[in-house]
């Protein structure tokens, strides 16, 4: 057991860390657990820490799912999914040939990029969402960039945050519309793990153990939610956007 947990102390707190920041991300404030990314990949092999922390996220999805059983937008994820797939795809092509300190560091780039597009939008407009998160090129561009930003580096959060923030909805929907539609990925996403021989059982335990402490972070990150006003949330998901683009351009 202590072993799956890293073999330490220290590895452990920082491993139960990781799993409290995702239960927080998961019912709260979407892009934080690229934190935990993060900290599962200084200890564990990199590539092997992505397979890792999947079921760790599976476990924070299913929180989540049910504190927001009745939130989501399925409109929003019906026209991102057909697009997942393909990233999918893509992502464990470059996850066999492409070093993964600098595609996480090409990711974190993108995602930068997108934040300060959205914030330009924001200032610019009259307050008012855009439009063009409906346009099919967006739909497209977001999914599939959200499904090769998850395989390659469990990243696709943040960009999930942006596509959502830029749509307008409510705080509520907001994060059950996210948690549906990562349940759904990150499921999609064990068949690829298995076959790249990244998913152990090591993995399933690790995350079983960890449970207790995702449980603990999704239940702060639903008391906030309830308190926290629609403004500050907005802001909110967008700091931990860019402190995403951070962990990873500098990871």
């Amino acid at each position: 057991m202590a072993e799956v947990l890293g073999g330490s102390v220290a590895a452990a707190a920082l491993m139960a860390t990781a799993a409290l920041l995702i239960g927080f991300s998961k019912t709260a404030i979407g892009g934080l657990a690229v934190i935990a990314v993060a900290i599962f990949a200084t200890l564990l092999p990199a590539k092997e820490s992505t397979a890792a922390i999947l079921m760790v996220l599976l476990v924070g999805d299913v929180v989540a799912c049910w504190h927001y059983r009745r939130d989501a937008d399925w409109r929003l994820i019906r026209r991102l999914l057909p697009a997942v797939l393909p990233g999918l795809v893509l992502g464990a092509l470059f996850l066999r040939a492409v070093d993964d300190t600098t595609l996480r560091r090409a990711i974190g780039g993108v995602l930068l990029v997108l934040l300060l597009l959205q914030l330009w939008v924001r200032t610019r407009g009259d307050g008012e969402p855009s439009e063009a998160h409906r346009h099919p090129a967006a739909s497209w561009t977001a999914g599939a960039g959200m499904g090769f930003t998850t395989m390659t580096a469990n990243a696709a959060g943040a960009v999930m945050t942006l596509y959502l923030s830029a749509s307008g909805i409510e705080k509520r929907q907001f994060v059950g519309t996210n948690a549906w539609f990562f349940l759904l990925v990150n499921l999609t996403k064990v068949p690829f793990s298995v076959g790249l021989g990244l998913l152990h059982v090591d993995d399933v335990t690790r995350a079983a153990l960890l449970a207790p402490v995702v449980v603990l972070g999704g239940l702060v990150g639903y008391a906030l939610v309830r308190r926290i006003s629609q403004r500050r949330f907005d802001v909110a998901v967008l700091l931990a956007s860019a402190l995403s683009s951070a962990v990873l351009l500098l990871g």
